[in-house]
């Protein structure tokens, strides 16, 4: 049996399977501009859901322990990863050192004006900006996106057009909803707000480390379209 009977094979297996969020479905054909977005969260949870990474099943992570809620459904663009490009480029807007990416994929809030009931699906959405975020001297950018097609936020270009107050309630929840109410050891610290043009290069860099570190699986992939 040479090889290409063996994907060939694999690949009518895969029919039958659920594909892993985050390695078995693409990143989007137009991405930057409109990316998948794999949501783990929306803002009736009270539980903190999270991927796990080698089933590729959806698990609680913790019980939210304070009254914090996400602003918007809230997951992570597949076939990314921050690693070192993303490391790199934080440190090149901040002029920070020994700055490293945090090993998961990258983060997205999805603005919609419909209420997503539950999650574990996916969308299309269109990146406007994002929160250059460092956790523990961990890169942690999460990408601000409206979904493509909303009746109301689909005309916003840039985060410039996102009123102040949404953008402090989403700095609120990021910068808390891991730590008690006047807990001194915060370790979490937005350093920026940026917009459209950045936020492509962010998501293209998570791009770039996926498939250095899972090329091997992007081939597969690949192979499997022919």
């Amino acid at each position: 049996m040479n090889n290409n009977t063996l994907v060939d094979i694999w690949s009518k297996i895969r029919l039958l399977m659920k594909s892993h969020p985050w390695h078995g479905v693409p990143i989007g054909d137009n991405f930057p501009e409109t990316v998948t977005a794999y949501i783990e969260i929306v803002p009736t949870d009270t539980v903190k859901y999270e991927i796990d990474k080698h089933s590729g099943f959806l698990k609680v992570d913790r019980p939210q322990k304070y009254s914090n809620i996400c602003p918007t459904p809230y997951g992570f663009i597949p076939q990314t990863l921050c690693g070192n490009s993303v490391a790199d480029f934080c440190m090149e807007q901040t002029g920070r050192k020994e700055i490293i990416g945090d090993s998961d994929p990258l983060d997205i809030c999805v603005i919609t004006e419909k209420v997503l009931n539950h999650s574990n699906i996916l969308l299309q959405a269109i990146p406007i900006g994002g929160l250059r975020m460092i956790d523990n001297n961990e890169a942690d950018d999460k990408i601000i996106a409206v979904m493509k097609d909303d009746a109301i936020f689909s005309d916003w270009k840039d985060i410039s057009q996102c009123s102040d107050s949404f953008i402090e309630r989403l700095r609120h929840y990021f910068l808390t909803y891991k730590d008690a109410p006047g807990n001194e050891g915060k370790r979490c610290e937005i350093v920026s707000v940026y917009g459209m043009d950045e936020a492509y290069k962010v998501i293209k860099a998570s791009n770039k480390d996926y498939l250095e570190k899972y090329s091997d699986l992007n081939n597969l992939l690949k192979r499997e379209e022919l």
